[in-house]
């Protein structure tokens, strides 16, 4: 299999119905000299910052946050592969609470590999991928959230560690 079929890329459009699946990054990932997977699923809280969320609309600029996935993609494959399958999707529109807005799964030989490249590629996808998100809150008012890669740093992320030495 090649680099470019070990990789997959996608935005699920919500207002289509589509989400992310994690069962689809699963079975992307598979293969039958893995023991080591991954999944990460960020879904939609019912609380942030002290406020009730009932919602949370995302905005992507498509062809650029795909280029940023793949990049990312790419970069882990390059520093936790050569053997790895990586899936990465992202949810674009409404969703509600509960809904999952991101999955990135990650495959590799051994479980190591999977768990660093995994965090890996949903850190850059965090932080530097062009997704606005729009937080909808019980009250009925809403507000733009600053997001990752307009801030410069995750009080919440923890440092990637380096590939192999």
């Amino acid at each position: 299999m090649s680099m470019a079929d070990a990789l997959a890329c996608a935005i699920a459009d919500a207002a289509a119905g589509a989400l992310p699946d994690p069962a689809v990054a699963l079975r992307h990932v598979a293969a039958p000299g893995f023991g080591g997977t991954a999944l990460f699923v960020g879904t939609i809280r019912d609380l942030n910052h002290g406020r009730a969320v009932v919602g949370v609309s995302y905005d992507l600029y498509d062809a650029l946050a795909l280029n940023v996935f793949r990049r990312a993609c790419e970069e882990a494959a390059a520093a936790f592969g050569p053997a790895i399958r990586l899936y990465v999707a992202h949810a674009r529109g409404r969703l509600a609470v509960g809904e999952v807005a991101v999955v990135v799964a990650a495959g590799t030989p051994h479980r190591d590999e999977a768990f660093r490249a995994c965090r890996a590629v949903i850190e850059a996808v965090k932080h530097q991928a062009p997704i606005w998100k729009q937080e909808h809150y019980a009250d009925g008012d809403s507000a733009w959230s600053e997001g990752c890669s307009l801030c410069g740093g995750d009080a919440h992320a923890a440092p990637v560690p380096a590939g192999p030495a």
